[in-house]
């Protein structure tokens, strides 16, 4: 009988270090989807009907972007990219909403000189948020206001914002370098 008792203890104690062990892995892949993801990692969640659910997608998006071919700008692209940018500023003065369009074009090229898929633009979102996340918001803005003001329901204002919400992204993915790779 006392065998039976300690036989039992033992398999207690080992589904209790089992669950504590599952418990700690848990929040250590959802601190650092969190930490990789930033708000994206909340948008997510809030988009699906459970954590591990999202959780699930944000993997996946890793996964995904680990098999694309992403690479840094050269040094010669950066500067044509950048005088590029300084010519639709420019223009927005006097034409905001072809600049916000041009902003928009001058993104996606970068994107895809980078080895970004530009295709799709929910694709493209889920994409950039493996390595962009803090600078994802700014692109939803932007490509909103876009939008917007291809059916002209966008005003000067928030014209202006989309030029600053791009410039985020923009920038962002000027300088940075490949991570992990």
């Amino acid at each position: 009988m006392d065998t039976l008792i300690w036989v039992a203890v033992v398999v207690v104690a080992i589904v209790a270090v089992a669950a504590v062990a599952y418990v700690v892995v848990q929040q250590q892949r959802r601190s650092r989807l969190r930490s990789r993801f930033g708000p994206e990692y909340e948008r997510t969640v809030a988009e699906h009907e459970s954590k591990r659910e999202a959780e699930q997608e944000l993997i996946a998006r890793e996964q995904r972007h680990a098999e694309l071919d992403i690479k840094p700008l050269s040094e010669e692209s950066r500067d044509a990219y950048a005088n590029r940018w300084a010519i639709v500023q420019e223009r927005f003065v006097d034409a905001p909403g072809s600049a916000v369009t041009e902003a928009d074009q001058l993104v996606t090229e970068v994107m895809a000189e980078r080895g970004y898929p530009t295709d799709d633009f929910r694709q493209r979102i889920a994409d950039l948020s493996v390595g962009h996340a803090e600078t994802l918001t700014h692109y939803r803005k932007a490509h909103d206001i876009s939008g917007r003001a291809a059916r002209d329901e966008a005003t000067t204002e928030e014209l202006r914002q989309a030029m600053v919400h791009y410039r985020e992204l923009f920038e962002d993915l000027l300088h940075e370098k490949t991570r992990g790779r």
